[in-house]
């Protein structure tokens, strides 16, 4: 994927007239970032990818699909990106480190933002394995039950089952074997801080 993606970014680039130089400046990032694309190092975050989709008035699909049509406009779903890690104060658009791209249905960001996330650790086996990937709904807040990607101490987000109480909040790991839930309290959640990245909506599980 990466090499396909990166030469038709550099055929539509020439085909356009654009210096290395003059795109990244038009996408407001550095000649290296971009420079990196189209070695077929860094795959865009998703906004630089929507900007050069418009740049070149072709869809996203095109650029991330071999069998896409240059003219294909309609898309039976749209392409999200695949995070490995998520460091801590980055929005999820903004992250460059992209591993991958996961199609879902186009009807699902009419109303929200959604991103995949690879599970690393065997904390939620058997039912979510590492190297799975993870699509996830942005949404701050969760109820009992929901399987969220949640950030502790701002570090890479953490996938756990929550359970809400009165006095805070529980972090379940489905491999209880190996892992025990951990508790963190109101205030815990506001000093540390704990925070709700998204909701689980559907498992990817992957062959390795």
């Amino acid at each position: 994927m990466e090499n396909s993606f990166a030469n038709k970014l550099k055929i539509l680039r020439k085909n356009f007239g654009f210096t290395q130089e003059k795109l990244a400046k038009k996408l407001h990032i550095t000649q290296t970032a971009y420079g990196k694309y189209e070695k077929g190092i860094n795959k865009p975050a998703t906004n630089t990818l929507t900007n050069l989709a418009n740049i070149f008035n072709v869809s996203i699909d095109y650029l991330l699909d071999d069998n896409a049509e240059e003219n294909g406009k309609i898309q039976s779903g749209i392409k999200i990106p695949v995070v490995g890690t998520i460091p801590a104060g980055i929005p999820i658009e903004a992250i460059e480190e992209i591993i991958d791209y996961e199609e879902i249905p186009k009807e699902w960001t009419k109303y929200n933002e959604y991103f995949g996330l690879k599970v690393k650790g065997n904390s939620m086996e058997p039912r979510i394995c590492s190297g799975d990937v993870v699509i996830i709904r942005k949404q701050e807040t969760a109820d009992s039950g929901d399987v969220c990607a949640v950030m502790v101490n701002g570090f890479d987000a953490t996938l756990k089952q929550i359970k809400k109480e009165p006095t805070g909040i529980w972090l379940i790991p489905f491999n209880k074997d190996e892992y025990s839930p951990v508790f963190y309290s109101n205030e815990q959640i506001q000093t540390l801080p704990i925070k709700i990245l998204g909701k689980v909506i559907e498992l990817r599980g992957k062959f390795n």
